[in-house]
């Protein structure tokens, strides 16, 4: 009989920690603690949200009556970490100075890696993280811009992409690394991706402007515009990022970030919401199309994935523009959760060997 190996999971967003204990792949329990905007407020930046967040979750498994001494492992999601390859990494003394210094980023998803080092060492396990947002795979040729002072680096959301391919691939019978698929994760960011025999060679930086607008992203803009305004309305950088991420896209135009909300803006006749999300309809399905370019078109499928997935108005229209490159498959969620427990039992397991941060 197989070993059975007890995960807990651990996904920090912007508004919320998800949580969830798994034996193997079996979810035994899955739970949300949710924060209001003045709870958060009394924070400066994230990382100083660390003892408040480790205290819910304490709270959340208590609750459970769960003993952090019977797991095996705690997972936590990947944050703003220099460029790594894909798989599980042990969390170690670098990566937590990192992830505390904020030297590649300041996101919530840095603090998945530092509540899972602490509530493994109480409990003597190991901790992990699991394809973090800084996976970077893409092609040397992918990399050059028209200034020679910039590349482009890769910010997305690797952990959905890597699992909703892998489970594909699981579903057909077939192996990741044959194929080429295109993958579409559309939530408050969206990032597109074509993996190429397993490895994601191209992919949209979806929290520094680049690719499709979003929910919450303002996508690629022109630049020359974005720099005059940034000089009119004399921009720091943290306003500039903000600009770019969090009060972009959806939120900018119509004042909310629920796409739930902007269908029923359009069912009941607003015509400006309706031009506005069938404008980043538009762009998502361009970016899949380039996208395709990466592997001159030869792709097996593509996948639609991530929260606003759910919307058959969306999904359908996507598909009506893309059809023509390959078959087009819907995966609504993103089911992160899981994916980073699977990524520690693959680990445990043996069946892959967790990589060094360094």
């Amino acid at each position: 009989m197989a070993k059975v190996y007890r995960v807990l999971a651990i996904n920090p967003g912007s508004t919320s920690t998800k949580i969830g204990v798994y034996e193997n792949e079996r979810l035994l329990f899955e739970q949300v603690d949710r924060y209001t905007s003045e709870e958060l407020s009394a924070y400066k930046g994230v990382i100083d949200q660390y003892e408040f967040r480790k205290s819910g979750i304490v709270e959340l498994l208590d609750k459970q009556g769960l003993d952090i001494k019977s797991l095996d492992a705690v997972v936590g999601r990947g944050g703003l970490l220099k460029p790594l390859p894909s798989g599980t990494f042990s969390v170690n003394e670098l990566m937590l100075a990192d992830l505390k210094g904020e030297t590649r980023g300041s996101h919530a998803s840095n603090l998945g890696g530092l509540l899972a080092s602490e509530l493994a060492g109480e409990a003597g396990i190991p901790a992990f993280i699991v394809d973090p947002v800084v996976v970077d795979e893409l092609e040397p040729v992918a990399r050059i811009t028209g200034r020679p002072e910039i590349l482009r680096r890769c910010i997305f959301h690797a952990l959905n992409h890597k699992a909703a391919a892998k489970r594909l691939a699981k579903e057909l019978n077939r192996s990741y690394e044959e194929m080429n698929l295109v993958v579409a994760h559309l939530g408050g960011g969206i990032s597109i991706g074509c993996h190429k025999q397993g490895r994601i060679v191209e992919v949209n930086n979806c929290l520094d402007g680049d690719g499709p607008f979003a929910p919450e992203r303002a996508g690629t803009v022109q630049a020359k515009q974005f720099a005059e305004l940034i000089f009119k309305e004399g921009w720091s950088l943290g306003r500039v990022s903000a600009a770019l991420a969090g009060q972009a896209g959806l939120v900018a135009h119509l004042g909310t970030n629920d796409a739930r909300k902007v269908e029923e803006m359009i069912a009941a006749g607003d015509e400006k919401a309706k031009l506005v999300y069938d404008a980043m309809i538009y762009q998502v399905s361009r970016y899949i199309a380039a996208a395709a370019v990466a592997v001159q078109g030869k792709v097996d499928y593509i996948i639609l994935t991530g929260g606003i997935a759910y919307s058959k108005y969306l999904t359908d229209k996507i598909k009506a523009d893309v059809q023509f490159i390959a078959p087009v498959v819907v995966m609504p969620g993103e089911d992160e959760l899981r994916a980073l427990a699977e990524g520690a039992i693959r680990v445990l397991s043996g069946q892959e060997q967790a990589k060094v941060y360094e």
